[in-house]
């Protein structure tokens, strides 16, 4: 594959090449790796930005329906989505459904729109290992908002607000009172909550839900990168398409007030070193897994599995011989 035919072809907005890069990024093979890597640095200093918008929230209370509808009012707007969707994987088979096009079938059809399911494999956090490189590569494609879908897994999801400009937690109605609102984890990352399915008989539930989390909000230390009113509570309905004009509307003004007081670019840079970090990790284990290291490996876990040797002291003697030299 030619890089720089790949990275003008994505420069340019093509569907195909960005499928074909976002493939590229994901696969766990050293060449394909290497390739990557060029890849992105061909692609970096595009001067392209687009708002990154992280989503979470717990299985069945209506993400992808969320997602549809908002994105289709955006596109309306004349903006390009890109929809990141993580799909779980079987802990057993490892393998995933990957049905987040058929659960967003307008949307799929929007020619503004794009959408990448991806399986999350092992990785914890609601995001799939290489998400981060996906979101750089659909920026470059010229993408004005990247929406990206957690797997849905609760409280300690907060991986996908390590990628993201704000990070949108979706509630149900009667999902909670004031005390779910100040636990610590996920709601305290959280930049806006959307309680959904305002609509029908449980409009008057998501009212006083959405009125106790706006409570417990306010118990809840002010954040820097905030400015007065926020984080605040809303009530939407993906199915009758209300209230997202206002969580648009609040989302751009946190947005603007962010890039006004320097906060939305600290943060970008905050998160570009967070995922150096997260690679020189994910180098390091992948040492582990070759040979001879991966040999000796076996051998610790012999003499610990014995009794032989402490588990503390065997992994400390791995890292002296083998990472520390």
């Amino acid at each position: 594959m030619d890089m720089e035919d790949m990275a003008q072809r994505i420069l340019a907005g093509e569907r195909r090449a960005l499928a074909r890069a976002i493939t590229l990024v994901e696969s766990g093979r050293e060449d394909h790796r290497r390739l990557a890597a060029d890849l992105l640095e061909r692609l970096r200093g595009h001067g392209r930005e687009a708002l990154r918008i992280g989503m979470s929230g717990t299985p069945g209370v209506g993400k992808s329906t969320f997602i549809e509808s908002f994105g289709c009012m955006l596109t309306e707007q004349g903006l390009k989505v890109a929809v990141l969707a993580v799909d779980p994987s079987s802990a057993r088979s490892g393998g995933s459904i990957l049905g987040d096009k058929t659960r967003m079938e307008r949307l799929a059809r929007d020619p503004n729109a794009y959408i990448r399911p991806s399986p999350s494999q092992s990785q914890l956090g609601g995001v799939a290992r290489r998400t981060r490189e996906a979101i750089d590569l659909c920026e470059a494609a010229g993408f004005d908002v990247i929406l990206i879908e957690t797997v849905g897994v609760g409280q300690s999801e907060t991986m996908v607000a390590e990628m993201a400009d704000l990070f949108l937690l979706l509630l149900a109605p009667a999902g909670g009172d004031e005390l779910q609102g100040v636990k610590r984890g996920i709601m305290e990352m959280a930049d806006i909550l959307l309680i959904n399915k305002a609509d029908g008989a449980l409009k008057t539930t998501a009212v006083r839900t959405c009125a106790d989390y706006a409570g417990a909000l306010r118990l809840l230390r002010k954040r820097p990168q905030d400015p007065q009113g926020f984080p605040k509570a809303l009530t939407v309905s993906a199915v009758e398409e209300s209230g997202m004009d206002t969580a648009w509307t609040e989302m751009q003004a946190l947005a603007e007030w962010r890039r006004a007081h320097g906060h939305f670019v600290a943060r970008r840079a905050a998160q570009a070193r967070y995922w150096f970090e997260a690679e020189v990790r994910e180098a390091l284990l992948s040492r582990l897994k070759r040979e001879p290291v991966k040999g000796a490996m076996r051998a610790l876990a012999g003499q610990v599995e014995d009794g032989d040797l402490s588990a503390t002291a065997a992994a400390d003697q791995l890292m002296r011989e083998y990472l520390m030299m």
